[in-house]
């Protein structure tokens, strides 16, 4: 079974994000990185791709150039998928070409920048038939899974509260990086800061282990480095469908904070603590029994958790491997659907374009909602 080829867009040299996305694609030995457009001027792009080896046939200026040279490809010379790694504004027009053409795409978040732009790109996944997904990473933690799985068995009863924080610090300053300077640029990062850059990873960690729609928020913005066009703090309170009670908190502006993700999940039999920074545990305390720390890959855990592990338990893992379930998920799919075949769902779990645009009409509704309570599109 040959390995899948790939295309990125986006990823060369000063880039943060890009490399994650190749080492994570590395570790199942499912992928070939092939091509690529990888900077934002054509001599920038090539000499990235000269840095990674790419031939230099598919070594290309621009992402337009990368595509109409696929299409020129017969069929079976083609690349299978693109990845899209660029700044978000790059997000809708690379994604919709490429789907229109007949592409899978794998896309970081957020996935675009307006709603309608969302629904536009949902639409034509749907109309290609193509595999879509959407690098919310923190989903392919086993332990996030084991969560998931826990909730869906009923351990902790109905959930009632709802407890998600995302503290970092490294904007807690007016600082000149490429990775700052077009997160905090409204015509590149889109219509948030903060909150579409790790708000939108916080709400997708909640949908995913919980299950659970938000129906309305409100929520308390604030910019606290001077000069900056976006927020850099946000308080949202959320209520879901189904009365259960939340709180998101997500911060680039808490000065000696890492990348400290924990999420709280409260029902009527007891409670789930996961910290990112300590991804392979999962705290699991019953109402009626002793607090439990659970370990990544241990016998107990369920499947869900154990396919999303590599190595034996008390070897860690974490945010590459991460990574790599979702594309390891997306490379199940595609290979499912090339044999016409539906993918098994314990191996191609993979964040979906519809929860891309999910992530979408959360920004617009957490900005739109200027301290007030604001529905969400679509929560009717």
């Amino acid at each position: 079974m040959r390995r899948l080829r790939v295309a990125m867009v986006g990823g060369g040299r000063d880039a943060f994000i890009g490399a994650v996305h190749r080492h994570a694609m590395a570790l199942d030995d499912q992928w070939d990185f092939v091509a690529g457009a990888l900077s934002s001027t054509p001599e920038r792009s090539r000499a990235s791709g000269r840095d990674l080896g790419l031939a230099d046939d598919r070594n290309h200026g621009t992402w337009q150039a990368l595509l109409a040279d696929e299409l020129r490809r017969p069929p079976d010379e083609r690349v299978d998928a693109v990845s899209i790694v660029t700044p978000n504004h790059l997000h809708f027009p690379v994604a919709m070409a490429f789907v229109q053409a007949g592409f899978h795409v794998v896309c970081d978040k957020p996935l675009v920048h307006t709603s309608e732009q969302a629904r536009q790109l949902v639409q034509a996944v749907q109309q290609a038939g193509t595999v879509f997904g959407v690098t919310y990473n923190y989903s392919g933690y086993p332990m996030v899974r084991e969560a998931r799985e826990l909730v869906r068995q009923g351990a902790i009863g109905r959930i009632r509260k709802v407890v998600m924080e995302y503290h970092q610090g490294w904007l807690s300053r007016q600082i000149e990086s490429k990775q700052a300077d077009w997160r905090t640029d409204p015509a590149r990062s889109g219509l948030a800061g903060a909150v579409g850059d790790i708000g939108t990873h916080a709400e997708h960690l909640i949908a995913t282990v919980t299950g659970l729609q938000i129906e309305s928020l409100c929520a308390d913005l604030s910019t606290f480095v001077p000069g900056r066009q976006l927020d850099d703090d946000a308080s949202i309170l959320l209520r879901f469908k189904g009365g259960a009670k939340g709180v998101l908190l997500c911060s680039q502006i808490e000065a000696g904070c890492e990348n400290d993700i924990r999420l709280r999940v409260f029902g009527s039999e007891g409670y789930l603590d996961w910290r990112q920074e300590e991804p392979n545990l999962l705290i699991h305390a019953p109402a009626d029994g002793p607090k439990r720390v659970l370990t990544r890959n241990a016998p107990w855990l369920s499947e869900a958790a154990k396919v999303a592990c590599r190595l034996p338990a008390g070897h860690p893992e974490a945010f590459i491997e991460a990574f790599a379930n979702v594309y390891r998920g997306v490379a199940a799919d595609i290979r499912a659907r090339q044999g016409g075949e539906a993918a098994e769902p314990m191996l191609a779990d993979y964040p979906r374009v519809e929860e891309g645009a999910r992530g979408v009409a959360f920004v617009e509704a957490v900005v739109g909602s200027g301290g007030g309570w604001h529905a969400l599109q679509g929560s009717d």
